[in-house]
């Protein structure tokens, strides 16, 4: 296995490969109309669909639903799309949601490498998009999250846009590399030894809990992110003392809603009186597309300085491993 740097250069030829790997997929057509969408998936092989909902949501004219859950809801049934992505395809989690999907006459369409999930799907005539395997499965994002802008265009829920953003997403962070990587030790350098609080608008949550996620598995740090406007309604008033180690960084960019972008102005005017470290991070791009890849890749950087900083292994997940060791001893029904 590489080591996490090397995952986040190989960032763009990832993208390259799930492009490739999209264009070749063959899927089913849906035998009746598609009237709302399920996301299942945990972890690193999850937060794909958390991050194209905030993208399409406003496209998709139909409801799009994230669920992270052994169960789905009530509402899936045979005009149900319910896409599966599981990495390693033995998320017990996912599994258990493909199970219940299957049984409620959802159209189903699995993202995986291999695993049960594969076997599940070849024994039903599911159908699946296989990704490159051996990997974290957060090294892996533009794999998984890719397919699933592939999925939702190839069963006409959006157009083909995503599809010519590709190649201006890769140019932009191959020509942007040095500058990004500077940026992210400079941050890293300024989030070391605080508990990081990350702020962004709510178009942009998915974004957010990516940065969150490779702060919790690649620095080995706790921090927490919440939204805006949600956030001014609540969290805003629980800055009244000055907390100890604690960093905020708001995601921003210019697509922001114009009343967000003003309360978060407003919202850091608030927060200084209470800490000395506020980053203010810009994306780049010329879409929401853009602009998430590029704020990931910076977020990745990040969580690898500091790994290094922190002087831990960015790839070593032994309590979750351990966790699914225990779960093993009892396993689904």
């Amino acid at each position: 296995m590489k080591s996490m740097d090397k995952y986040i250069t190989e960032f763009t030829e990832q993208i390259k490969r799930a492009v490739a790997i999209g264009e070749s997929a063959n899927l089913k057509s849906v035998r009746v109309p598609v009237r709302n969408v399920l996301l299942c998936g945990l972890g690193g092989s999850g937060i794909g669909g958390s991050i194209v909902s905030d993208l399409y949501k406003d496209e998709i004219e139909v409801p799009i639903v994230i669920n992270k859950s052994y169960l789905i809801p009530a509402f899936v049934n045979e005009n149900t799309l319910v896409i599966i992505t599981s990495y390693s395809g033995n998320t017990e989690e996912t599994l258990s949601a493909l199970m219940h999907a299957h049984k409620r006459g959802a159209h189903i369409v699995c993202v995986t490498s291999g695993g049960l999930v594969k076997e599940y799907a070849e024994l039903h005539d599911i159908d699946f998009i296989e990704i490159d395997g051996g990997m974290p499965p957060r090294a892996c994002l533009a794999l998984s999250l890719i397919q699933l802008m592939y999925i939702l265009n190839d069963l006409g829920l959006i157009d083909n846009g995503f599809k010519q953003s590709m190649s201006k997403i890769t140019k932009l962070l191959d020509e942007s590399e040095d500058e990004i990587k500077a940026c992210a030790k400079e941050i890293a350098s300024k989030l070391h030894g605080t508990v990081p609080i990350i702020y962004s608008a709510s178009s942009f949550e998915g974004v957010a809990i990516r940065f969150r996620q490779q702060l919790n598995e690649n620095a080995k740090m706790l921090c927490w992110h919440h939204v805006i406007p949600e956030m001014s309604h609540n969290e805003l008033v629980g800055w009244r003392k000055t907390p100890d180690n604690v960093s905020v960084i708001f995601l921003r960019n210019s697509c922001d809603f114009e009343r967000n972008q003003m309360r978060m102005d407003y919202i850091k005017s608030v927060i200084s009186n209470y800490t000395n470290t506020i980053i203010e991070l810009y994306s780049k791009g010329e879409s929401c597309l853009e602009r998430s890849f590029y704020l990931i890749h910076v977020g990745d950087w990040v969580s690898y300085y500091l790994s290094e900083m922190n002087e831990v292994d960015a790839i070593e997940v032994n309590v979750i491993t351990s966790l699914k060791d225990k779960l093993a001893e009892k396993p689904l029904p």
